[in-house]
């Protein structure tokens, strides 16, 4: 009997309808509603349009000032008014230069010229249009001729520097050669700049990006001997956008910089080159073999340096503006117009483009071909919808940022949260956000399928999360209800949007079992990322279920959905982290000086022993963050009396959404972050 009743029991349950999830910022009476609305924009979802779109956008070479990325621009800006936008291109005249003289090569202890070239492939049917592509460079190193010894530095931060600086390696009057990774690609010249260094090599190792990790283009995914990647060296932590308009728009009566006087161009000549042309430079390094951690998957021992290898190194530019052409498309809203939800996507590429950054460019097509849909059929968003597809991105956010330094004024009233893809490939789902929307887009993923295991987007997530997490780490994962959001920094085209006019943002995207290989060289093509990247676009139509949300709800929401309560414990974990970083500190500190210590007393015991050995640390001072402390809890108490304010939304909210908007711009310095 008391199985039966059990059982009865359990029928009950499963008969009794699950209470309805709420969605942030709805009223409890448009809960429904909404969800319907989301039904009926997945079912207008058409996969076949991201392959239709990505073959087109990627048939020919499309970078910043080229002549197919302008038609792609007219393309892209023809579809939007096709769905019911108002569309228009804007252009800006930004500063491109463009390689004239690339020259590397050894000249001791033997001879050797680099390639400097990737190979047409059979299998890969659009790698051999050479006549439309970018060379392999570095787009604003400065021009240089310089001859030196060779140095190897590892990944080229400052604490490799550190490591060379204990082994009495000096780089001054050196060129330095760096491996891609650990850091934004500007860095290793600036820094290598800053110890005397007069050029500077970068290269892809086959240990982070080769066939360490598995087959190489095109039997595999990853990156072959002779794949190399393009890449801005701009010193953007500086500023982003065109070097010679800094603050404000490039349009065509912009006043500008010489390029001499522009701060973010270089100060030494920069090079990238593939894992095949830094064979035999590395080869002929000798001195002190690199501690284990620096050694990549080349057939060699690495050694630091300098010499005997000793190499030319000149490169030299034509420094020209180029028209760079966004595509600004906009729906206005029935209720809100003058509150902006906008969505963006850059549409340039070094070279075809395929995954970087056209897969994302079809899912955002995608997503406002059927939200412009929708408002054919009479469901229009609340608030104005924008839609943009920025040019320039890659030479440094050129597209976004003098849209935004041109618009600022206009922005800083309108714009309530701009939502930001890349490229986007299988795996699982990534999300760097404004920690106010933290709970906003968790609540997103709970609904979302991943279509390679067809459980949630979330629950895959967090079971990956778990698997690679620590003891703590771990624990918290398994009690806390939220998945934490990554800090935005900046890398794509959310900077001048969070970093310097203070809107809330995020950046989403799906990725992680995609491989590598193609990333900014003549191999992101078509060809490769339907083999590799997303095979039959599955997670494109992943992310256009997920932005499709994200753009529908912040649209249609009575109130504006940010969270103070997660945004609060986030910065509760920034401060401890600050609170430990004295400790950390001084315990490297004092191993530091005591490895000093037993190299001065080797040192004196041998006659020979001529190196230059580095100086103690000073101190770590003691750090008081009371203060921080004490500011913390004021932010956790606000948001407290925020969720009970807003448990009942105001039958007006326009005001409270104004508050809102402004939210995130007091947390932004007047000169940006």
């Amino acid at each position: 009997m008391r199985y039966i009743i059990s059982a009865f029991a359990l029928l009950l349950l499963a008969a009794t309808p699950k209470p309805e999830a709420p969605i942030r910022g709805f009223a409890p009476d448009r809960w429904s509603g909404q969800r319907q609305i989301e039904r009926q924009y997945d079912a207008l979802l058409n996969k076949a349009n991201l392959d239709t779109w990505m073959k087109r956008l990627t048939a020919r070479p499309h970078h910043l000032g080229s002549a197919y990325g302008k038609e792609n621009a007219e393309f892209i800006a023809a579809q939007f008014k096709s769905w019911g936008y108002d569309t228009a291109i804007e252009r800006f005249d930004v500063l491109l230069p463009t390689p004239k003289t690339r020259i590397l090569e050894m000249t001791a202890p033997e001879t050797y010229r680099a390639r400097l070239e990737e190979p047409a492939l059979p299998e890969d049917k659009t790698s051999g249009q050479r006549d439309e592509q970018l060379p392999v460079y570095n787009a604003y190193s400065i021009d240089g001729d310089v001859t030196g010894e060779l140095v190897y530095v590892n990944y080229g931060i400052p604490k490799d520097y550190e490591v060379l600086e204990e082994r009495g390696v000096d780089v001054k009057g050196k060129i330095v050669i760096a491996r891609y990774g650990g850091s934004w690609r500007g860095i290793k010249p600036k820094v290598a700049a800053e110890k005397g260094a007069i050029g500077c090599i970068i290269y892809s190792d086959p240990r982070d990006d080769g066939y360490y990790h598995g087959d190489v283009y095109p039997k595999g995914s990853w990156r072959n001997e002779w794949g190399a990647q393009r890449g801005s060296v701009a010193d953007m932590p500086l500023y982003a956008g065109d070097p010679l308009t800094p603050g404000v728009g490039a349009t065509k009566d912009a006043k500008r910089l010489s390029v001499k006087d522009a701060p973010t161009i270089t100060k030494i000549p920069v090079l990238p080159i593939s894992y095949g042309d830094a064979l035999p430079l590395l080869r002929n390094l000798g001195g002190f073999t690199v501690p284990q951690e620096w050694r990549g998957a080349l057939p060699i021992t690495y050694h630091f340096g300098p010499g005997p290898a000793r190499v030319h190194l000149k490169v030299e530019f034509d420094w020209k503006l180029v028209p760079a052409y966004n595509v600004i498309a906009k729906l206005r809203g029935t209720q809100y117009p003058d509150e902006w939800v906008i969505r963006g996507n850059h549409h340039d590429a070094w070279v075809n483009g395929a995954e970087d950054p056209i897969s994302g460019m079809v899912a955002l097509m995608e997503e406002a071909r059927v939200v412009g849909e929708l408002a054919r059929r009479g469901i229009r968003p609340r608030r104005t919808i924008v839609y943009a597809a920025w040019d320039g991105e890659e030479q440094g956010l050129l597209g976004s940022t003098e849209w935004a330094e041109t618009h600022a004024d206009e922005l800083k009233r309108k714009a309530v949260v701009y939502i930001n893809t890349d490229g986007n490939g299988r795996g699982f789902f990534y999300a760097g956000a404004s920690h106010t929307l933290e709970k906003f887009i968790n609540e997103i993923t709970r609904e979302v399928i991943d279509p390679q295991t067809g459980r949630t987007v979330e629950e895959r997530l967090r079971a990956r999360r778990v698997v690679d997490a620590g003891n703590d780490e771990r624990a918290e994962l398994r009690s806390r209800p939220d998945l934490r959001v990554a800090p935005l920094g900046s890398g794509s085209d959310y900077t001048p949007f969070l970093q310097h006019l203070g809107i809330a943002s995020m950046h989403i995207g799906y990725g992680g079992e995609d491989g590598g290989g193609s990333y900014h060289s003549a191999y992101d093509s078509y060809d490769h990322y339907t083999r590799f990247g997303d095979p039959g676009f599955q997670y494109g139509l992943a992310l256009a279920q997920t932005g499709g949300r994200v753009m529908l709800r912040l649209a249609n929401a009575d109130v504006v959905p940010l969270d103070f309560a997660g945004f609060a414990n986030t910065l509760g974990k920034f401060v401890d982290e600050v609170a430990k970083l004295p400790d950390t500190m001084r315990a490297e500190t004092d191993e530091r000086n005591r490895q000093i210590e037993e190299r001065v007393l080797e040192a004196a015991n041998d006659p020979v022993e001529k190196r230059v050995l580095p100086r103690p640390r000073p101190p770590v001072p003691h750090i008081n963050v009371a203060p921080l402390r004490n500011a913390l809890r004021s932010v956790e108490e606000a948001a407290k009396r925020y969720d009970t304010a807003i448990a009942e939304l105001p039958s007006n909210a326009a005001p409270l959404n104004a508050h809102l908007r402004d939210m995130e711009r007091g947390l932004t310095r007047d000169e940006g972050l």
